[in-house]
């Protein structure tokens, strides 16, 4: 150590490294301290690590962390967190339930901090072994300054420390075969406990035993040639060549060994069958199931069909220029010298290949470019090394280019170091010069995904909120996150679940909403966004990404109950006074469409549903669906069926389209066109008993018996869900049809 400083205290870059972590270790945690919660903890990741927690207090007597089913405030719901290690989340459960601290979420951040700052320092480091202390400055300015990871840093429980892990694991796979074929005990125990971390978190850290077999190939190509040159014997250096990388597989083989078991110690379901528990756990996540809709490109797409470039495409908006200047000037600026080409060839396939597969694959990702933040600090990296090598080669012309080299990558994150100045804690909602900021994304593009303004608006409510002599209700669509911020003042204020379409149906007296999920076309109507009755909004680059709600009064809410108590005409009455007040109210529009669907009215259903799509959403799945019952009820089938095709050209999961197009068909006797369509429902998961009682009648119509008619369904379905990618369920269906 003492060698180690007092060869570098004299160079100013690697003070300028030390100080940068030091000041940054303390500052990203003070930074944690403003973050609201992301949506992924208060619903999943805080609960499950509870269960984890108490499977181990109880030595495993307790399980559910292990369900499939669990019930959380008295409600049950599909839970899939058995598949993901969760290590994050059981040590903060751990440390929080340890010390007694009530502000869970608060320490949590300051850990998610913590492994943000890992990231940043880890990524200096590789780049300095690499390049030398400038480029390491360069990569932990570029990786600090770049505001997507900044953010998610503060309350990302998953991708962040596990990116953490990812990117020690790379830097010590470089400590590792350096001084391979003898690498350093205290190498080899830290890449184990890196790939373990990484594990921990998720399954997909096998990748990094991929990364580590690469990087093994292409060193012992280095040092097969390296051993031959000038060598006397050829068969000599062959048998040193080989001993080298026999001793150097044996020590790959231990460590990987030993940080995949270590990676289990804390995920319950992968210990108690490490092989088949973890390829279980890969294989679920590798078909991730869940698809949300969100914004991308100006529509509303369902994730799981989404473009192969999503991904790519929201990277590039929404890193640094900086990054994407140095990461091109990489390859043509020293990255290939003949000493470091192995290690900056991982660099960017570390950064490249993650990216590259899911465009190819057509995973189903979502929330932006967060499921690849692991890739991310490879490309960082690769960028500070490219900024470094063209300050050298400037130097080497002349001194006052050099100058201007070391400037340039510091000029270019002005930009972001505003943004993250300007609009903390909202770091992550960032788009750079290419896509013209958040302004010109808004509409576009998700905002706020993660939810990370629930606090900043709950606390508005709780600041501002008039005083009553009753619970305030505040209604949100993530209402365990309000929940959370509510929980320090439950004698005023009360949570409810409240979805953004309906708010009219639920009782409220304020509401925050997040401004996503919602339609584009309704967010670009000056008429309905923000609501009349918007009190406060939490802006980005003066664009909302939440709103606050304050009702003024309750007459939709009230003509709901008497709806639901059969009440037609008095709830008529009162849907109609509340579009006095508001004529804009689509609770009581769609409801005084259904109203009139019912009492047999379709003109009087379509002037609603005619209101509601000319005047505020002319792609609303409910109003067209309303619609498209009215003509038929009127006797207009044929338009009937165009209006359920517009409705599955741009949202294809919903069902009431299907059924309905289903039924005229049915009426129309048109089989093989009912047959069709039902092959296209089984593609949506629209398969119910109903489903197949009615597939049963088409089928013997057409001449099949019961047991042809089942065969045909099976077969259909291992179709349907082999061309899905789920190969568990088609598997299911292959075997029953097998044994039939």
């Amino acid at each position: 150590m003492k060698k180690f400083l007092s060869e570098n205290r004299s160079n100013p870059w690697f003070l300028a490294f030390v100080a940068i972590a030091a000041i940054l270790l303390f500052a990203m945690p003070i930074m944690s301290l403003d973050a609201g919660n992301s949506g992924d903890e208060d619903g999943f990741q805080i609960p499950q690590g509870k269960f984890v927690l108490d499977y181990y207090k109880t030595d495993g007597a307790d399980t559910t962390c292990l369900q499939d089913m669990v019930e959380i405030d008295g409600s049950k719901q599909s839970w899939n967190l058995k598949y993901y290690g969760c290590s994050f989340d059981v040590l903060t459960a751990w440390f929080n339930d340890t010390f007694g601290i009530d502000d869970i979420a608060r320490s949590r951040h300051i850990f998610n901090s913590l492994c943000g700052w890992l990231i940043v320092l880890f990524g200096g480091l590789i780049a300095w072994r690499i390049g030398g202390w400038k480029a390491g400055v360069f990569a932990m300015a570029l990786l600090f300054l770049s505001p997507r990871l900044l953010g998610h840093s503060f309350n990302n429980p998953k991708d962040i420390p596990f990116a953490a892990g990812v990117t020690m694991s790379i830097y010590y796979m470089i400590m590792f075969f350096r001084h391979a074929p003898r690498p350093k005990w205290i190498t080899m125990i830290m890449l184990a406990l890196s790939i373990a971390f990484a594990i921990s978190i998720r399954v997909g850290g096998l990748i990094i035993f991929g990364y580590f077999g690469l990087f093994g190939l292409m060193w012992s190509v280095k040092v097969y040639f390296e051993s031959h040159k000038g060598a006397k014997s050829k068969a000599k250096a062959e048998y040193a060549w080989g001993g080298k990388v026999g001793s150097t597989i044996l020590w790959a083989a231990g460590v990987c060994i030993i940080g995949f078991f270590a990676g289990l110690i804390i995920w319950p379901y992968a210990w108690q069958s490490p092989i088949d528990n973890v390829k279980e756990s890969y294989d679920a996540m590798s078909q991730f199931a869940i698809a949300i809709r969100q914004i991308f490109e100006g529509q509303m797409l369902w994730s799981d069909v989404l473009p192969w470039y999503y991904t790519p495409k929201f990277i590039l908006m929404t890193i640094p220029i900086a990054v994407i200047v140095g990461f091109l000037l990489f390859p043509f600026f020293g990255a290939f010298k003949k000493d470091k080409w192995v290690e900056s060839t991982m660099v960017l396939f570390t950064c490249i290949f993650p990216i590259f597969w899911i465009a190819y694959t057509g995973a189903n990702v979502y929330g932006g470019w967060r499921h690849s933040l692991f890739a991310y600090p490879s490309m960082a990296v690769a960028a500070g090394l490219g900024f470094a090598t063209l300050a050298e080669f400037l130097g080497n012309k002349k001194k006052t280019l050099g100058i201007a080299g070391n400037v340039l990558p510091f000029v270019l994150l002005i930009t972001p170091a505003m943004h993250i100045v300007k609009n903390h804690p909202y770091e992550y909602v960032y788009f750079n010069e290419f896509e013209g900021g958040a302004q010109k994304a808004f509409t576009n593009y998700e905002l706020d995904y993660y939810y990370h303004s629930v606090r900043e608006a709950t606390e508005w409510v709780m600041a501002n909120a008039e005083s009553s002599n009753e619970k305030i209700q505040v209604g949100s669509w993530h209402v365990n996150s309000t929940k959370y911020f509510l929980r320090t003042d439950t004698t005023h204020f009360r949570p409810r679940f409240v979805r953004w379409y309906r708010r009219g149906e639920f009782d409220w007296d304020y509401a925050v909403f997040t401004v996503t999920g919602i339609a584009p076309e309704y967010l670009r109507n000056s008429n309905v966004f923000p609501p009349k009755n918007c009190v406060h909004t939490v802006d980005v680059d003066g664009v909302p990404i939440a709103i606050v709600l304050k009702r003024t009064d309750k007459y939709d809410f009230e003509a709901t109950k008497l709806k639901k108590a059969g009440q037609l005409d008095t709830a008529k009455t009162l849907y109609f006074k509340s579009l006095e007040s508001n004529p804009y109210d689509e609770t009581a529009l769609i409801n005084l469409a259904e109203i009139y669907l019912n009492q047999q009215k379709p003109d009087s259903c379509l002037l609603m549903t005619g209101r509601y799509l000319n005047d505020i959403e002319s792609t609303s799945d409910e109003a067209s669906y309303f619609a498209a019952y009215a003509h038929l009820m009127k006797g207009d089938a044929q338009k009937a069926i165009d209006i359920t095709n517009q409705i599955i050209g741009h949202n294809y999961k919903y069902g009431g389209a299907y059924q309905l197009q289903l039924q005229i068909l049915l009426q129309q006797n048109k089989l093989s066109d009912a047959e069709q369509l039902m092959v296209r429902m089984m593609d949506v998961d629209l398969v119910d008993n109903k489903f197949v009682a009615t597939w049963m009648i088409i089928n013997k119509a057409k001449g099949l018996d019961e047991y042809g008619a089942y065969r045909k369904l099976y077969k259909a379905l291992v179709d349907s869900y082999t061309k899905r990618g789920k190969k568990k369920e088609a598997a299911m269906y292959q075997d029953a049809l097998d044994r039939m």
